[in-house]
């Protein structure tokens, strides 16, 4: 009776340890996102100060959803895209690092699309994605 117990709870620690495996477990949200290109300043969340944006060039707007009243002037997060209308669109396993530097609706200039989660920097939007997209379905987390 106790080697079927102790058989039953491995057999059921294989099948979780199984399972955990398979389903992925993802903390990140999902949206969309739009690029926009130069003028970049003044920013709504540093101004006119040149060094607010990383040399890699990616950084981006943040819409209403993740704007949080400032909140999110600084953050950092992973971004990848997802899909598009467009198959072919996304540039597979390509994730990026990104910093916010501004307000969705207040850019200088003109966004791709508007009312997007977040509009990228036309860098960092073509580095997940063909440039030539205005939307794409993206996954992100903040870092």
């Amino acid at each position: 009776m106790l080697i079927r117990i102790r058989q039953a709870l491995q057999w059921l620690s294989f099948l979780l340890f199984i399972s955990q495996l398979i389903c992925n477990t993802s903390f990140a949200d999902v949206g969309t996102a739009a690029r926009y290109g130069p003028p970049f300043l003044p920013t709504t969340c540093y101004g006119n100060d040149p060094t607010q944006f990383p040399s890699s060039n990616l950084f981006a707007a943040a819409g209403d959803g993740i704007w949080d009243n400032g909140a999110s002037c600084g953050r950092q997060y992973l971004v990848r895209c997802i899909s598009a209308s467009e198959p072919g669109t996304c540039e597979p396993e390509q994730t990026i690092q990104i910093r916010i530097v501004d307000y969705a609706l207040q850019l200088e200039s003109t966004p791709s699309v508007s009312g997007t989660t977040i509009v990228l920097s036309e860098t960092a939007f073509g580095t997940i994605a063909n440039s030539t997209a205005t939307l794409i379905n993206v996954e992100f987390q903040q870092v």
